[in-house]
């Protein structure tokens, strides 16, 4: 009997706390299940914007950098035909202009050998996308040329290239290998005058 009363009295008293506790949260402040739906899906939304946007710019990133592996994967071994043209060329100059004239058949059937040969190399590095320039009179750029000295030239303004050792490559928009070039400084100054009136006291 004791027992039943103390259990009828216990579940009295947690009914009574429920009821309190229900009442401290009205039914208006209860989470609305429709609006955390709603704020969930736009993180989800919010995260798949930001990873399609991630993916864009990777496959954008990774076909620039296919296309430069296609357009400059062949700059080593074009830098290294480069020295194979300038032997030639070396070659070619190395002829003295008399024995050109001479016309010793040998001697001239292997320039012209040469000169085929150089001018069948520079062409095939041309179609691969490597230029000779040559930048006789242009201003001195020091992205395309190399100073090697300078020289005074009336016949050229100062800061311009006078004279080229070795001609540059461009491989693309991109240098392959600099001119090498004397810069102009212009023409000799005159020493100054010195002032020769003396002052009159």
């Amino acid at each position: 009997m004791t027992e039943t009363r103390q259990t009828e009295t216990g579940n009295a008293a947690n009914e009574a706390d429920m009821a309190r506790i229900e009442g401290q949260v009205p039914a208006e402040q209860q989470p609305d299940p429709v609006a955390e739906a709603q704020l969930e899906a736009a993180g989800y939304k919010d995260k798949l914007l930001r990873t399609l946007a991630e993916m864009e710019n990777l496959r954008k990133r990774t076909e620039r950098e296919v296309a430069d592996a296609r357009s400059y994967g062949i700059a080593a071994f074009a830098r290294d035909m480069l020295d194979v043209a300038d032997n030639m060329r070396r070659a070619l100059d190395a002829v003295p202009a008399e024995a050109r004239t001479a016309g010793d058949a040998g001697l001239t059937a292997l320039i012209e050998g040469v000169e085929l040969t150089e001018r069948a190399l520079i062409k095939a590095l041309e179609k691969n996308g490597v230029r000779k320039f040559d930048p006789s009179g242009e201003k001195f750029n020091p992205n395309l040329h190399q100073a090697m000295y300078e020289v005074p030239d009336p016949a050229v303004p100062a800061g311009a290239v006078a004279h080229v050792v070795q001609a540059g490559f461009m491989l693309g928009e991109r240098m392959l290998r600099p001119a090498l070039v004397g810069v102009s400084k212009g023409a000799v100054k005159s020493a100054p005058a010195g002032n020769a009136d003396d002052d009159d006291e």
